[in-house]
């Protein structure tokens, strides 16, 4: 905030800074951005919660992002959906209850080629089935690891 001199118009930006520094963006951070920015806290929360890529909430050990652009949904992102939301009780924007894996959609992942595309931890995958996919999340989900 002092880099760009505690104006409003840096917002966003350091909105990103804070969510790169703790993770997400709790009630505290947002009322501390807001006041030092001199916005209203209805504004620094409307950023958000209106742009996909900040979070209001922990996210889990690992992350597991699935394309639900149109090629990757004809190809089966919906039914990968389905099977996430089956077997570990979570939807999109949510983490699974033992905090090891968040499930986030994106509207393209530009990997049209691969559908149905996934990113793991970072990492993505392409032509993804339903068990592979199960078989990735129980990697990430065995409570030895």
């Amino acid at each position: 905030m002092r880099r760009l001199g505690n104006q409003s118009r840096g917002l966003i930006e350091v909105l990103h800074t804070v969510q790169e520094t703790f993770g997400y963006l709790d009630e505290a951070a947002l009322r501390y951005v807001a006041m030092s920015l001199r916005v209203p806290l209805s504004r620094a929360y409307g950023v958000a919660t209106f742009y996909q890529f900040f979070t209001l909430k922990p996210g889990g050990q690992h992350t597991c992002v699935i394309c639900t652009g149109t090629a990757c949904y004809i190809k089966g992102a919906g039914q990968l959906l389905n099977s996430i939301e089956k077997e570990h009780g979570i939807r999109p924007g949510e983490t699974t209850a033992d905090g090891k894996v968040s499930l986030v959609t994106a509207r393209c992942l530009g990997s049209c080629g691969l559908a149905p595309a996934v990113v793991y931890d970072n990492q993505v995958a392409g032509k993804v089935s339903a068990q592979a996919l199960r078989d990735r999340l129980a990697q990430w989900t065995r409570h030895d690891s």
